[in-house]
């Protein structure tokens, strides 16, 4: 009888975990199933991105060092998706695990969905089940590492960079992340982004600005207080890349939406695309007027600043707002890449321009177009966020200076990192050529 009434029991607390699991659904079992191709395939486009961040890179950067660029770009969506797995997805999304008032939250290492409906349509209030969240975030965590890539790239040892970025992609961006994403203090004071202009553009832009400063510029840059060009080695690979780049922004920001509604994401498509376009121009504009011809170099990186800037935005500022945030990141993206050029930082890419600077546009500009949105916690965001990042960053690498060194030698800088760090080149025999 006792067993009876036991089986009994556990019957109607299965029942009644089904039926509580059900009252959590919002949407039919289509619109789960519609909702969930629609951000996969936003990862998919995230992940397109990575080629042309490594086509942008390359292209930027002289052909010596191609292959060293190529390997660091393939090896970072690896870092990326491997630490998301084992320990930055917790971080990131920690639930109810929270400690230190919301600074850290941690749910236990590993990914494992939860059985059942309770992993699909009840997982979200049905806009979709657990391995669609992780696979979409974990496309974002290598995204970030790879902004630090380009601002020390043609320098920094392969292992050093490798270190960094499990450090900082599993720990760091994470945990900053959670202060927004994940439910964190920055949610709790109105703090808003919808795809990462701080939470990865910021964030890894802060980090890019550290280690260049701690590795210094490359030789021959700054000659007698003089800046020296050095020109890229493929323009058109670097052209493809910010094609590429744009093309997979529509999952970027759009999928971030976190469902299928079709106006929703039709106007982020559409906020998205003015604000590059703007950039873009207003960025040709500017280099036209300072330099007298107008710069491809510059017309590609205003391209990545209006990205960059509606980024935080897309959802809730105006069509109007779009373009004037898109027109202020291409100026600024210009006068950014003087400026750090006077101060004797070196990036080869923009990176820093392109990412810390918009992106701290970006998240301002939220306070500024958004009616639902303040400008203070705006402001207590970017600061917390540089903070959290430089700080972080900097430990990380002075850490990797101490030990390993950061730094290729002189030599090995002259001959270029494919021979120096990987005994092979990009373009077969051109490290002979330029020898004789």
């Amino acid at each position: 009888m006792n067993l009876k009434y036991l089986l009994s029991f556990l019957a109607l607390v299965a029942v009644s975990s089904v039926e509580a699991a059900e009252e959590t659904v919002k949407v039919s079992e289509e619109m789960f199933t519609i909702n969930n191709l629609w951000i996969l395939l936003g990862a998919i486009l995230v992940f397109s991105m990575h080629p042309g961040f490594a086509l942008v890179e390359t292209g930027l950067c002289r052909a010596k060092n191609s292959v060293n660029i190529l390997a660091k770009n393939m090896i970072t969506v690896a870092i990326g998706l491997l630490t998301y797995s084992i320990i930055g997805f917790s971080l990131m999304y920690p639930g109810e695990s929270w400690t230190l008032g919301k600074v850290l939250g941690f749910s236990g290492f590993g990914i494992s969905s939860p059985e059942g409906i309770s992993g699909a349509i009840a997982y979200n209030g049905g806009k979709y089940g657990y391995w669609t969240d992780f696979i979409f975030q974990g496309m974002f965590a290598a995204t970030c590492v790879t902004i630090v890539s380009g601002a020390v790239a043609e320098r920094i040892k392969f292992g050093a960079y490798l270190i960094f970025a499990v450090i900082y992609a599993s720990l760091a961006y994470t945990i900053i992340g959670s202060w927004g994403w994940g439910g964190g203090w920055l949610s709790s004071i109105g703090f808003y982004d919808l795809a990462g202009s701080t939470f990865v553009h910021s964030v890894g832009g802060w980090a890019a600005l550290m280690g260049a400063m701690l590795l210094g510029p490359r030789i021959g840059k700054y000659v007698n207080g003089h800046s020296k060009a050095m020109p890229g080695s493929n323009l058109g690979f670097a052209t493809l890349g910010v094609f590429l780049l744009w093309f997979g922004w529509f999952g970027f920001n759009g999928a971030s939406v976190f469902s299928a509604d079709p106006v929703m994401v039709a106007y982020v498509f559409t906020t998205t695309s003015l604000s590059a376009a703007a950039g873009l121009v207003a960025a040709m504009l500017a280099s036209w007027a300072v330099q007298k011809k107008p710069d491809l170099s510059m017309m590609l990186n205003g391209c990545l600043a209006g990205l960059v800037g509606i980024t935080a935005g897309a959802d809730c500022v105006s069509i109007p707002s779009s373009c004037i945030i898109g027109i202020v990141s291409g100026v600024v993206v210009v006068f950014s890449v003087y400026f750090f050029d006077r101060i004797r930082i070196d990036d080869p890419v923009g990176a820093l321009s392109v990412h810390l600077v918009c992106g701290v546009w970006g998240t301002l500009a939220v306070g500024i177009f958004s009616p639902d949105h303040a400008l203070l916690p705006q402001v207590i965001g970017v600061v917390a966020v540089a903070a959290a990042s430089l700080s972080s960053s900097f430990i990380i690498f002075y850490a990797i200076k101490k030990t390993i060194g950061l730094r290729v030698s002189k030599n090995e800088e002259l001959k270029g990192l494919d021979i120096s760090e990987h005994a092979m080149e990009a373009y077969n025999g051109f490290q002979i050529f330029i020898n004789e």
